[in-house]
C-alpha cells in the first residue's frame, strides 16, 4: 500500500532521468535544466514550470470572489501549458523541438517534460548579446551561459550570433512554420523570441505552441479547439507577461482585424527578423502589453515599420532584407506577404554558404551522385563558413554520413579539413569524431571481440591514417589508446601492402603519444609481426625503419661515417636524433635483433635499411654484446652479393666504428683495472715494507741490547745509542753490525740492482795507526792472476795498540786522523802499497778470518765486505783453548784476508 503511494509521489522524469541542480536557462514560464538519461546517458534538457510563480505573481489581487476566478484563470493557463507539451509530442519535424518525455505533474503541482538538449532560447541569446554590447564587447562581462568540462575547466557556450547564424536560423524557422501551415494546418499564433530554441547543434528549434490553433479559412476537421482572440488579446495583470500573448510581436490581424491566418505568422517573423539586427534586440513594436497602444502604433505612419522609416530599426539592414524581404513580409495588407515556401526562396539566402547548409540538411534525399560532388566541392569553401557553424552544424552533419561507405573517404578529408580550422579542436575530436571513427571501423564480432574487416572501408581508413597528426595533436594518450589504437592495428592487419606501408609510417606519431608499456607490449608485436610475415620488399624496408624509430632513431636523420680511428674522442659528435630510445635494451637485444638476424633478404634496398638499424643499435648497447652479437651479423651482411661498393663501404665504416668503440672501453676498463690492482699492490707492498722495518728494528734494537749487556759486564763506560730514525734520514754511511769468530757473515744484498750504488758506497783503505816502518814488511811473490783480477796485496798483520773502540765507528774518518794509543795490544792490517785500490765486484763478499792465536778470541776482524771494522778492547779478556792450526804457505795464508 505504502509502495503504491511512494510511486504516485515520484515521475517518470525524475526516477529515470539524473536533473542538475540549477537551471540553464529560462524561457517564458519555463525554466531548463540539463538532464541525462540513467540507463542510456542520453542528454536531455528538462522543462520544469512551477505552479507558485503564479500565486506569487498574483500577491493580494482580489477578493474572495476574485480568489475563485484567479483559479479558474490559473487552471486555463495550466491547460495551454499541458497543450504546448501535447502539441510538441504530435509535430515530428527536424524544425519543431523534439520531445523525449510527456509532460507529467510534479510533486509540487507543477509541470514537467524533456526535449533533446538545448543551449538556450533566441530570447536568451539576444539579451546576452545586449549585455555584451553594453559592456563593450564580448569580454566586457562573464557570459551566463558558462559550462564546465569534464576535467573541471569552464569555458563559454559558443553563442555569438553572426550573419550566417542568423540566416540558417531564419531559414529553418520558415522550413517549421511551412511544416505548420502546410501539413499540420496550423498557426503558431505567438512566435516570439522566446518560441525558438537554440540546440546543441545550433539548430534553431520552434516550440511555444500555446497559442497555436487553425486558421479559420481552414476547411478541414481539426480536434484542436480555435484560437480565442478575446481572451488571447486580454493582459491579465494577476499573471506572469512570459505566458500571455505578446503584442509586440503579434500580427495587425489579431488585434485590428481579428483574424486567424498563416499570414500572421509570416508578419511576426518579420518583426523577429528586425530584432534580430536591431540595437537593442528587441521588437520595434513597443506595446507595452497594451491592445490600445498598439492600435495607436499603427494609426500612424511613423510609428509602423516600413521601407520610409528603414523599419524603425536602429542599425543599418542588409540591402536583400530592405529590397525584398521585408516589404512583403512587414505589410498591412495579409494577401501582400509571401508565405514560407517563398521566404526561403528569397534573394536573402541566396549564397554559397547558405546553399550549402540547405544542401546537407537535405543531403539524405540526394542521389549518390549529388552527394559525391557535393563532397568534393565542400573543402574549397568550408574556410568561409564561421567556426561555430562548422563545429555545431556542418561537423555534426558529416559525421552523420559516415555510415555511407562510397562517401566515407570524401566525408572523412572534410572532417580532419574542418578540424584543422576549429580552435576548439581537442573538444570536438573527443567528443565527436573519435567516437564516430570506432564506431565506424571498430565492429565487434563474436565473444572473442574480434574485429570484423570491410574491405568497402579500406579508402576511409587511408585518410584516418593521413590525418594521424593531427588526431595526435588533439587528443590524449588514453583516448588514443582506446579508440585510434584498434584502427592502426586493422591497418598492419589488412591485406593491402599500401596500407600495412600508409600505418608503419604512423609510428612516430604513436610514439610520441603512447606510453612505454603500451608501445612495447601492444605497438612493437603488431610491428614484429608484419616484419616477420610481410613478402613484400617495401614493407621489409619500411618495418626496418620502423625498428629504427622505436631504437630512437629517425629515418630521416643523418648519419655518422666517421670510423672512430681519426683521433677524435669517441661520443664528442652529437648526433641529432628525433627523440631518446623509446624500446629498452633488453627488448633490443632480444627481440629486435634476433628478428634481424633471421632476415633471409638480401636485397640492397633492406641492407641498406638494416644498417640504419644496427647503427642505432649501436648507441644503446653495451660493447660486449657488440662484439659477440652485432659484429658478426654486421661482418655477415656486409659480405652479400647484392652490396654495391658504396653500401660496403658504410658497412665497413660502421664495423671500424664499433670496433673502435669497444677498443677504446675495454681499453678504459683494463687501463682502470690495472689501476685499482696497482694501488691495492701499492698498499700490500707498503705494509710488507712496514713489517721488515719493524722487524729490522727490532733486530737491532737486540743487538744493540746485546752490547750494552757485553759492556755493562765487562766494565766498559756506556756508549751513546744509535739513532735508526737519524741514520735512516741522513746521508752519513751505516757502521755493520759487530762480528765475532764464532758468528756467521753477514748477507749483503746484490750490487746489480738499480739502487746498488746507493746501497753500497765505494770502498776505501784502512788507514794503519802506525808507520809502516814499525813492522817488517813480507812480500810474497805476487801472482799474475791475482794482479789481473784487481786485488791487492796485503802485509801481514801486526800487533799494535789501539784505541778501542766502539761499534759504530764513522766511516768519515781521514788517514790524518789517529785515535789515541793504548797500550793493549791488538791486530791491524798493514797500509796497501797504493792509497786506494779499486774494488772489485766481488769486493762486498768476504769470509772471516781464520783463528790464528789465542788473543784472536777477543779481537773483531776487519773484513773486506761492505761494513768496515769494529775494534773493541782486550781488557777482562778470558784466554780461550785453540786448537793447534796447520801453517799454510804462500797466498793460502792470506785466504782469510781475501
Amino acid at each position: 500500500m505504502f509502495t503504491s503511494a511512494l510511486k504516485s509521489f515520484t515521475s517518470n522524469i525524475s526516477a529515470n532521468y539524473t536533473i542538475s541542480t540549477t537551471p540553464s536557462s529560462i524561457s517564458g514560464a519555463w525554466k531548463v535544466y540539463d538532464g541525462k538519461k540513467k540507463s542510456t546517458g542520453k542528454a536531455v534538457s528538462v522543462f520544469v514550470f512551477e505552479r507558485k510563480s503564479l500565486d506569487s505573481h498574483s500577491g493580494g489581487l482580489g477578493g474572495r470572489s476574485g480568489g475563485a476566478s484567479l483559479r479558474k484563470l490559473q487552471d486555463e493557463v495550466i491547460a495551454r501549458v499541458k497543450k504546448e507539451s501535447n502539441l510538441l509530442a504530435r509535430l515530428r519535424h527536424p524544425s519543431i523541438l523534439e520531445l523525449a518525455e510527456p509532460i507529467e505533474d510534479t510533486r509540487s503541482g507543477g509541470l514537467m517534460f524533456a526535449t533533446e538538449p538545448v543551449t538556450a532560447s533566441l530570447s536568451g541569446l539576444l539579451h546576452e548579446k545586449d549585455d555584451q554590447e553594453r559592456a563593450g564587447g564580448v569580454a566586457g562581462r562573464p557570459s551566463r551561459y558558462v559550462v564546465e568540462e569534464a576535467d573541471g575547466q569552464r569555458r563559454r557556450r559558443d553563442l555569438e550570433i553572426d550573419e550566417l547564424e542568423i540566416q540558417k536560423g531564419l531559414l529553418q524557422v520558415a522550413r517549421g512554420l511551412e511544416f505548420l501551415h502546410e501539413s499540420a494546418g496550423l498557426v503558431h499564433g505567438n512566435l516570439t523570441p522566446d518560441a525558438i530554441f537554440v540546440n546543441v547543434k545550433s539548430d534553431w528549434k520552434i516550440a511555444g505552441l500555446g497559442f497555436a490553433g487553425p486558421p479559420d479559412t481552414s476547411s478541414s476537421q481539426s480536434t484542436m479547439a480555435p484560437i480565442s482572440l478575446s481572451e488571447a488579446l486580454y493582459h491579465d495583470p494577476r499573471l506572469p507577461r512570459s505566458i500571455q500573448l505578446d503584442l509586440d510581436y503579434t500580427s495587425p490581424d489579431f488585434v485590428l482585424d481579428s483574424n486567424i491566418s498563416s499570414s500572421a505568422d509570416m508578419f511576426s517573423l518579420g518583426l523577429l527578423l528586425l530584432a534580430l539586427y536591431n540595437s537593442p534586440h528587441t521588437s520595434p513594436l513597443k506595446t507595452n502589453s497594451n491592445p490600445s497602444t498598439y492600435k495607436k502604433l499603427f494609426s500612424s505612419s511613423s510609428t509602423t515599420p516600413s521601407s520610409s522609416n528603414n523599419f524603425l530599426s536602429s542599425r543599418p539592414l542588409p540591402k536583400d532584407l530592405i529590397s525584398g524581404v521585408l516589404p512583403r513580409l512587414i505589410t498591412r495588407r495579409p494577401a501582400q506577404r509571401m508565405n514560407a515556401r517563398e521566404f526561403q526562396q528569397s534573394q536573402f539566402f541566396d549564397n554559397i554558404l547558405v546553399s550549402s547548409i540547405r544542401f546537407l540538411d537535405a543531403l539524405p534525399a540526394k542521389t549518390p551522385n549529388e552527394k559525391s560532388q557535393f563532397m568534393r566541392g565542400l573543402p574549397k569553401i568550408l574556410e568561409q563558413f564561421p567556426k561555430s557553424v562548422l563545429d555545431k552544424k556542418v561537423l555534426p552533419a558529416l559525421l552523420e554520413e559516415t555510415k555511407d561507405k562510397e562517401l566515407l573517404s570524401l566525408i572523412l578529408q572534410n572532417v580532419f579539413k574542418i578540424i584543422g580550422i576549429l580552435p576548439s579542436a581537442k573538444r570536438a575530436m573527443t567528443d565527436k569524431i573519435l567516437p564516430q571513427l570506432r564506431e565506424t571501423f571498430i565492429s565487434v564480432g563474436g565473444k572473442a571481440g574480434a574485429h570484423e574487416r570491410d574491405t568497402a572501408k579500406e579508402a576511409g581508413l587511408a585518410v584516418v591514417l593521413e590525418n594521424m597528426s593531427l588526431i595526435g595533436e588533439n587528443c590524449n594518450g588514453s583516448e588514443f589508446k582506446a579508440d585510434v589504437l584498434p584502427i592502426l592495428q586493422l591497418g598492419l592487419e589488412s591485406p593491402t601492402h599500401a596500407m600495412v606501408d600508409k600505418t608503419l609510417g604512423c609510428l612516430p606519431t604513436v610514439l610520441a603519444i603512447l606510453d612505454f608499456s603500451t608501445i612495447k607490449n601492444e605497438v612493437f608485436p603488431l610491428v614484429a609481426a608484419v616484419f616477420s610475415k610481410t613478402s613484400s620488399l617495401g614493407i621489409k624496408v619500411r618495418g626496418l625503419e620502423a625498428f629504427v624509430i622505436l631504437c630512437g632513431g629517425s629515418a630521416t636523420e643523418e648519419t655518422d661515417t666517421s670510423d672512430g680511428l681519426d683521433g677524435a674522442i669517441m661520443g664528442s659528435k652529437k648526433t641529432k636524433r628525433s627523440s631518446n630510445a623509446v624500446l629498452d635494451k633488453y627488448t633490443i637485444q632480444e627481440k629486435v635483433v634476433p628478428l634481424i638476424k633471421v632476415m633471409k633478404t638480401k636485397e640492397p634496398a633492406v641492407m641498406a635499411a638494416a644498417l640504419a638499424v644496427f647503427k642505432q643499435i649501436g648507441n644503446i648497447v653495451d660493447s660486449e654484446y657488440l662484439a659477440l652479437e652485432i659484429l658478426p651479423v654486421l661482418w655477415n651482411f656486409s659480405l652479400g652479393p647484392l652490396l654495391n661498393l658504396q653500401l660496403f663501404q658504410e658497412y665497413m665504416d660502421l664495423n671500424k666504428k664499433l670496433s673502435a668503440r669497444i677498443e677504446t672501453e675495454q681499453t678504459r676498463k683494463l687501463r682502470d683495472l690495472s689501476s685499482s690492482n696497482g694501488a691495492k699492490d701499492a698498499s700490500r707492498s707498503h705494509d710488507l715494507g712496514s713489517t721488515n722495518g719493524f722487524f729490522a728494528t727490532t733486530s737491532g734494537t737486540e743487538n744493540a741490547g746485546a752490547n750494552d749487556f757485553e759492556r755493562l759486564v765487562l766494565g766498559k763506560g756506556a756508549t751513546n745509542g744509535s739513532d735508526i730514525l737519524g741514520e735512516a734520514q741522513s746521508g752519513a754511511p751505516k757502521s755493520g753490525a759487530p762480528t765475532y769468530s764464532w758468528s756467521s757473515p753477514p748477507l749483503v744484498a746484490s750490487q746489480n740492482g738499480p739502487m746498488s750504488n746507493m746501497m753500497n758506497p765505494p770502498a776505501r783503505t784502512i788507514t794503519p795507526d802506525q808507520a809502516l816502518n814499525s813492522f817488517a814488511t813480507l812480500n810474497p811473490k805476487p801472482n799474475i792472476n791475482t794482479m789481473n783480477s784487481g786485488l791487492s796485496s796485503f802485509t801481514p798483520m801486526q800487533p799494535t795498540t789501539m784505541q778501542p773502540q766502539t761499534a759504530t765507528a764513522s766511516w768519515s774518518s781521514t788517514p790524518g786522523q789517529q785515535p789515541s794509543r793504548q797500550s793493549q795490544p791488538g791486530y791491524m792490517m798493514p797500509p796497501p802499497a797504493q792509497t786506494q785500490q779499486p774494488v772489485t765486484p766481488f769486493s762486498a763478499f768476504s769470509l772471516p778470518p781464520a783463528p790464528t792465536s789465542p788473543q784472536r778470541s777477543g779481537t773483531q776482524t776487519q773484513s773486506m765486505g761492505y761494513f768496515p771494522a769494529v775494534q773493541a778492547g782486550n781488557k777482562g779478556q778470558v784466554p780461550v783453548a785453540h786448537q793447534p792450526v796447520q801453517q799454510k804457505s804462500g797466498l793460502d795464508k792470506y785466504e782469510s784476508l781475501i
